[in-house]
């Protein structure tokens, strides 16, 4: 009598149900010899494949559709380099708390145990800055592992996880019966009453108190919720880099956001305050000792899991729950109102005359004032700004006026250059209906310029703005800061419009400050990739911290 053998699937084909299972849109990646079963299962998936330049904008790319979605981002590569390539933007991801599942390839079991070509223990090298970090040692395990890899990249703090799959794995055959496990989502805990009491009883007793909200409440969709809190206790509300746009900049009680190298006007919001409410704040973003130099002030500390320990965020009450019930219960609790916001509208209105007078400089090449202002001119409120980390990066996040949450998005965490061309792309595929612009000095682009060939390929429309100064603009200001001069900061940079041009993308040089708005206009209006050279006059960097070190009072 005959045995009928057990039908079986691809231990590849499984993988990719798993990920059509957690909700997977997109893999962003480079195919290897060791993993082109994962790959070409994805080609009858509902999964879209997208075929990027570099590993590193795979990973940059999964990070910021992680960010802006809430559902990880997944990043593919083959194993050795192709994997080694991928850390950089996983860390990335890491410590700027944001969702990614990186997959790669690695070498058969067969063989892993012994020296053999192009094996490493990728799975070490992952580890220190991942959540989790392993290999499946069998392709039965591929649902249960891709299960803890979603959970466990999205569970609040979020952050990337790593695995690797032998390619004597991703080439077995298994039962047909396994199939992805159901996806079961963590719920946030309601706040405890107890530490709702002492928090209102630190609050009653304050005189200045301010909130400052982070990165947190806004993956937290606590938007809402802290516009309530502000309004009905009267506070005033700051935000961190990674935080803006959580609290609207227009608001009449914004303070704007904190995170510049100087004593901005923001911080004589927090010179004067007593305690302050940290809302969705996580220490990566921003040190707390350049707002509680002295360790004196009260601090409450709501977020959904316990603060980091630091000496200048001593935590009088830690709430951990779900963000916006949390506020809501403060709000209720707390029977008073504040009127500490003198403060704010000074700051509100200075940092609102420098826009203004960024508008009308005129100069060339431009002030980084006159560009800020000619780009929030060019974008919508709801449009998508990414600001590479460099000068850039200190002049939008400091000057642009942000209305609503993750739509200026900057690396302050590991604060990794040449994210913001790749990251845009992933932008543009989460939210196709919004424009994108990437701006970047012209150091940063450089590194990843090459992903203009995906967008163009992908028909993925972004526009890219680069700041031109030919060095390494941010480097150059610190050094002149504390040294008195610069070195060996400078570079040669080719034609950019003829650069854009030959990856098939559109390219414009400004050449006098009037140009840059029409043009930006133009370009995001535009169906296409466009890229925008503007000349950058960064003497006015020192002139801005001279200003700022001689500030002692905002008034």
């Amino acid at each position: 009598m005959s045995t009928q053998e057990a039908p079986a699937q691809e231990a590849a084909r499984l993988l990719v149900r798993a990920l059509e299972a957690e909700g997977v849109e997109y893999v962003f990646g480079i195919p290897g010899e060791e993993n082109i079963h994962f790959v070409h299962a994805l080609t009858d998936s509902s999964i879209r494949y997208v075929l990027v330049r570099h590993e590193q904008g795979a990973a940059f790319m999964a990070e910021i559709y992680g960010r802006l979605t809430g559902k990880a981002g997944v990043a593919s590569a083959t194993l050795g380099p192709g994997a080694i390539n991928l850390q950089l933007g996983v860390a990335d991801a890491t410590t700027n708390s944001t969702p990614v599942v990186a997959i790669s390839a690695q070498v058969g079991l067969d063989r892993i145990y012994k020296e053999s070509h192009q094996i490493v223990d990728l799975v070490s090298l992952f580890r220190p800055i991942t959540k989790w970090s392993e290999l499946a040692p069998r392709a039965e395990a591929l649902p249960e592992m891709v299960r803890k890899a979603f959970k466990t990249a999205q569970t609040e703090r979020p952050g990337a996880v790593y695995l690797a799959i032998p390619e004597d794995v991703e080439a077995a055959k298994v039962s047909a019966e396994l199939t992805p496990l159901p996806v079961n989502v963590v719920r946030t805990q309601e706040p405890s009453p107890s530490q709702i009491a002492r928090a209102a009883d630190v609050l009653a007793l304050a005189a200045r108190p301010v909130v400052l909200a982070g990165h947190g409440a806004t993956r937290a969709g606590a938007g809402d919720a802290l516009r309530h809190f502000s309004e009905h206790l009267g506070l005033p509300v700051a935000t961190t880099f990674n935080g803006k746009g959580v609290f609207p900049d227009d608001h009449p009680n914004a303070l704007g956001a904190v995170g510049f190298m100087r004593h901005d006007y923001v911080n004589f919001g927090f010179d004067e305050a007593d305690v302050l409410i940290a809302v969705g704040y996580e220490l990566q973003e921003f040190d707390p000792v350049k707002i509680n130099p002295n360790a004196d002030k009260k601090i409450i500390h709501i977020h959904q899991f316990p603060a980091e320990v630091d000496d200048h965020y001593p935590v009088e009450v830690g709430i951990q729950g779900d963000i916006s019930r949390t506020l809501h219960a403060l709000a209720d609790s707390v029977h008073r109102r504040f009127d500490v916001n003198g403060t704010g509208r000074r700051i509100r209105q200075m940092l609102r005359e420098e826009l203004a007078e960024g508008a009308t400089e005129g100069g060339y090449p431009l002030s980084p004032r006159r560009i800020v202002s000619d780009v929030r001119a060019a974008m919508g409120r709801s449009d998508i700004v990414l600001a590479d980390t460099g000068a850039v990066k200190m002049w939008m996040a400091r000057m642009y006026p942000t209305y609503e949450p993750n739509t200026l998005l900057v690396s302050n965490g590991l604060s990794s250059m040449g994210f913001a061309v790749p990251g845009a792309i992933a932008a543009k595929l989460a939210h196709p209906g919004r424009r994108v612009l990437a701006a970047t000095g012209d150091g940063a682009f450089l590194m990843n310029s090459q992903e203009l060939e995906t967008a163009v390929r992908e028909n993925i429309p972004i526009t890219v703005l680069i700041w031109d100064d030919s060095a390494y603009g941010l480097i150059g200001w610190k050094m002149d800061l504390d040294l008195g001069t610069s070195s060996n900061i400078t570079f040669g940079n080719p034609d950019f419009v003829k650069y854009a041009e030959s990856f098939g993308a559109r390219g414009y040089r400004v050449e006098a400050a009037d140009d840059l708005l029409p043009t930006l206009r133009k370009a995001l209006a535009d169906d296409t990739v466009s890229v925008i050279t503007v000349p950058v006059d960064y003497s006015h960097n020192l002139q801005l911290t001279d200003k700022l070190g001689e500030l002692t009072d905002p008034f």
